[in-house]
């Protein structure tokens, strides 16, 4: 195969398929993103199935089908199950040592340091569900100007404030001081910008949300393909999470249906280089909000935008679907789940192939460098190109 002149490389955000072997690790033995929504009503998907979702490891509650393409079953290697630590190893990084979490909340000496710096108090200091800590302390909030400062099991530090007491832009500046000052010891993976509105009682968050991240720690997928001259275009929190690092251009979202616009968009542009795209809502409204049909829904929709776009690439055009972690929706937690995620690849030129269990994520971005004729390695896997070419 000739090497392809665009690869688009979407992300959906949690969608995992079923927990992996160190799932006890993380408490998460048992979860199944996909098992647990394809019980619903709302669970339509046509086009997955005809690129082989159901044939996957694994998978054995699904339709099997002829795949249009190639096919794997990713594995974590790295020690975690966020967001970042997923999309750094997609991209080619291994993380050996989790990010720090804090089942507890924040030592006392950041967070008086942050109220210092940003001239607020703050409430709260807990892990929380961001619906839930707003309904709890936004009047409090309100009144007093305080800042609700909140974690997960993620190694997050996250900032709620309602839009009409901290303007964004305030809030964004509160979050690039905490992102400065939790460093070292404290260097959590994403300061989280988390804005609300509304009245007593009914308080919303809104699409405003915007992550401010670690750096990564050295060179990705990305830094390759865009110093080889090829065009990097970040769709969605792509930007933010890589904090600019080897991307060409960025285009933030609010939410699956925007970026889907976006990519449809820069699939009817002229370019060469990689489109890597984080579908973020089956994440943050549906996974962690333990909203099963919201889930399949937005799968759904998903699938039949996915119908129209796979018809429009272009004979030297690749398209690839995966995942960064698990999100199951309908287990016991609200966090994320350790499980396995699949790969979908599809074009001009792909074999149809069930590759098995592939063990890291890594070889999506080693693999998507590779078909734009660039050379990428990292410690753990190896391109798939001479498997599915």
């Amino acid at each position: 195969m000739k090497k392809a002149k665009r690869v688009f490389l979407i992300v959906l955000d949690s969608f995992g398929i079923g927990y992996e072997p160190d799932a006890d690790a993380f408490g998460d033995v048992g979860a199944n993103t996909l098992l647990r929504i394809s019980a619903s009503e709302k669970f339509n998907i046509p086009n997955l199935l005809s690129l082989g979702l159901g044939s996957l490891d694994g998978v054995n509650f699904l339709p099997r089908t002829d795949a249009l393409g190639a096919v794997a079953r990713m594995r974590e290697v790295s020690l975690g199950k966020d967001t970042t630590i997923g999309h750094w190893e997609i991209s080619g990084i291994v993380s050996k040592r989790p990010l720090p979490t804090y089942p507890k909340g924040f030592p006392k000496e950041v967070i008086d340091e942050f109220s210092r710096r940003v001239g607020r108090g703050v409430l709260c200091n807990l892990p929380y569900s961001g619906t839930e800590v707003i309904a709890k302390y936004g009047d409090r909030h309100v009144k007093s100007g305080d800042l609700i400062v909140y974690t997960s099991a993620d190694s997050v530090f996250q900032i709620a404030a309602h839009e009409e007491v901290v303007p964004l832009e305030t809030l964004y500046e509160y979050c690039r001081v905490a992102r400065e000052l939790l460093a070292g010891e404290h260097a959590v993976g994403r300061v989280i910008a988390r804005p609300f509105v509304g009245e007593s009682g009914s308080y919303k968050r809104t699409a405003n949300r915007r992550d401010f991240s670690l750096l990564p720690p050295k060179k990705t997928a990305l830094n390759a393909i865009s110093e080889a001259g090829l065009e990097v275009i970040g769709v969605g929190k792509i930007g933010d999470i890589f904090v600019g690092q080897g991307i060409t251009e960025s285009n933030p979202t609010h939410g699956n249906l925007e970026g889907m616009k976006v990519t449809e968009e820069l699939l009817a542009r002229d370019f060469s280089g990689l489109c890597f795209v984080n579908l973020v809502d089956f994440d943050m409204l549906y996974g962690h909000r333990q909203d099963i049909d919201g889930y399949a829904n937005a799968l759904s929709e998903f699938d039949s935008w996915l119908g129209g776009f796979m018809s429009k690439l272009s004979e030297d055009d690749v398209l690839m679907i995966t995942a960064d972690h698990g999100c199951d929706p309908g287990d016991t937690s609200t966090d994320h789940t350790r499980e396995y995620v699949p790969l979908l690849i599809y074009g001009n030129g792909i074999k149809p192939v069930n590759l098995g269990t592939r063990i890291g994520f890594t070889e999506v971005g080693i693999t998507a460098a590779d078909l734009l004729g660039v050379k990428y390695s990292s410690e753990v896997g190896e391109s798939l190109v001479p498997k599915i070419t």
